[in-house]
């Protein structure tokens, strides 16, 4: 029952968009209220937020609501976009070769798809289907289906991979998408139509895949011209290998083998697998005289900071004096910060970073002489200097941090001299062949724990400040990743159903009148598919005991 006032006009509701009321006939669609408003907006609106509630253009306004509109700009957005683009992308590889394409994972500022047999000329035919398809304005219809029969219809195709997703959903009914002849499931809402994927490129890898590149939010929103990182890309391609020798590629997977109590299995060949690459690297290291310091670089909540407490262990067993070095007691006094284009102190710049004086310590360490080290009191905003330091033989220093990787940083040491790690949870698990999990959703979960067990924040506060920290990398980790010597990836494939026992409750603490409360839902609804996970066999050095507490480096 809808419930009004005598004298309300019954044929007109209310609208509010930024705080100003306007009235429109009942029963109008979102997309004819978005003309309205689109002035505002650089790129076409593709969903809307009504109410706290994602919707797409299609939806049908029959009451007074609060609105705010979405497009390739906004975060989830980006996401719709993305969506719609894997699905024009899957039915043109259908079409043209009744092929079914696997979406793997981030690649540069692209998204690396699995397709056999690819060749160049391959690539040309289906980016050319995927534009007539844009050119067609087909209608993307949105169906609410019975789960039983959408797993049904999906088992007669041999799609094994959503068979197996929505096993492990409780739902009664699940939405699905239809484009023309094909019916998938995607995770989010979609645009109403495949007009509204303008820009996007194929750039062809190697026999097995490519990358489609899409407008990216954190560089203007523009379309990348892929640069292909081969350190990166083989780390990634070593875990694929690994995890399909394991028979895990997918959530459904890991729900497999949870639902049967194997969790002790995932978390031992998880572990084994890290800690093997990790030993790996402290050999190489050892074997070579000329190398005197260790740079650890990486994104936020990558795991550096037990990385470089258990390649210390590591390195001692090979007969080295490891010593660690904070980069962050090197900050320029506070008055000395440098601001961002807002005004506000940039504490992510490497200008904030007094690298004279760091570069001037690491020489004279590294020529044998003794030196005060400095402490950096953050109430005060100054370095204390208190410290003594003389190397021992056989030293070796570890520096991690976020501008490790940035020559600037250590411009008075010979390249011979370093050896350059970047570390990275490279998420190789998808929700299925169409639906990935994203290594920077990883990063955020294991951020959302960790702020609020080490530093007391809430979930509101860790998911306010996330878009500060990824322009952040995008400045000052991403450009400087091919200067590494080795990839490590430091994702456990085990990780989300652990994270989910500690973020669900924190993200259900957002409350509706919240402006994170949609990303708060929207990973919600991301880990409802994922079974949890008891985090009592996990070790005490576990990478993931840096979130989740109780670890030995704590």
């Amino acid at each position: 029952y809808t419930w009004f006032r005598v004298g309300d006009n019954m044929d007109n509701i209310k609208i509010t968009y930024n705080n100003k009321t306007d009235e429109f006939p009942r029963g109008i669609t979102v997309l004819e209220v978005s003309k309205k408003y689109s002035k505002y907006y650089k790129y076409d609106i593709l969903a809307a937020n009504v109410n706290d509630v994602i919707v797409s253009l299609n939806y049908v306004l029959d009451e007074d609501a609060t609105i705010d509109f979405y497009d390739v700009s906004s975060n989830e957005g980006n996401k719709i976009y993305e969506r719609t683009a894997i699905l024009i992308l899957s039915k043109a590889i259908l079409d043209e070769y009744r092929e079914q394409v696997r979406i793997e994972h981030s690649i540069d500022k692209g998204i690396y798809c699995a397709l056999s047999n690819m060749t160049p000329k391959k690539l040309d035919v289906i980016k050319n289907r995927m534009h007539e398809i844009i050119e067609e304005s087909v209608e993307i219809q949105k169906l609410n289906i019975n789960r039983i029969k959408v797993i049904k219809y999906y088992e007669l195709r041999k799609m094994y991979d959503k068979v197996n997703l929505l096993k492990y959903l409780s739902n009664t009914y699940i939405t699905i998408y239809k484009l023309d002849n094909i019916y998938d499931y995607m995770y989010g809402e979609m645009a109403i139509n495949t007009s509204y994927v303008k820009d996007f490129n194929l750039e062809y890898i190697n026999k097995d895949g490519f990358v489609l590149m899409l407008p990216f939010t954190y560089d203007n929103n523009k379309v990348n011209k892929y640069v292909h990182h081969e350190k990166f890309f083989n780390s990634v391609m070593e875990y694929i290998d690994w995890s399909d020798k394991i028979g895990i590629r997918n959530v459904s997977d890991i729900n497999k083998m949870l639902a049967e109590g194997k969790w002790n299995d995932l978390i031992f060949m998880s572990e084994a697998t890290y800690n093997k690459n990790l030993l790996d690297i402290s050999e190489t290291i050892s074997k070579n005289e000329d190398i005197k310091m260790v740079l650890i670089a990486g994104p936020s909540c990558s795991g550096k900071t037990t990385t470089s407490k258990k390649l210390e262990m590591f390195l001692e067993s090979k007969g080295l004096n490891p010593v660690a070095l904070s980069v962050d007691d090197y900050f320029k006094e506070r008055i000395d910060t440098p601001l961002d284009e807002d005004g506000n102190k940039d504490y992510e710049s490497i200008n904030a970073i007094d690298t004279e004086l760091f570069n001037d310590q690491l020489s004279r360490l590294l020529k044998g002489e003794e030196v005060i080290l400095p402490t950096y009191n953050f109430i005060t905003g100054q370095k204390e200097f208190k410290r003594r330091l003389k190397l021992k033989e056989n030293a070796i220093l570890i520096i991690e941090g976020l501008h490790s990787l940035n020559d600037e940083l250590t411009k008075t040491i010979d390249k011979k001299n370093k050896y350059r790690i970047y570390i990275s949870p490279l998420t190789c698990l998808n929700l299925d062949n169409h639906n990935r999990l994203n290594t920077t959703d990883n990063r955020l979960l294991r951020r959302l724990v960790r702020d609020n067990l080490r530093r007391g924040y809430n979930a509101s506060e860790t998911l306010d400040s996330w878009k500060r920290v990824r322009k952040g990398e995008t400045e000052y980790v991403f450009p400087y990743q091919d200067k590494s010597d080795i990839v490590l990836n430091t994702s456990l494939i085990y990780e989300m159903n652990v994270l989910k026992v500690y973020a669900e409750p924190l993200l259900f603490s957002v409350n509706e009148s919240d402006p994170n409360y949609i990303e708060a839902i929207r990973l919600i609804n991301l880990l409802r598919m994922i079974l949890p996970m008891p985090s009592a066999s996990i070790p005490l050095d576990s990478v993931m005991r840096e979130f989740i507490g109780n670890g030995c480096f704590e």
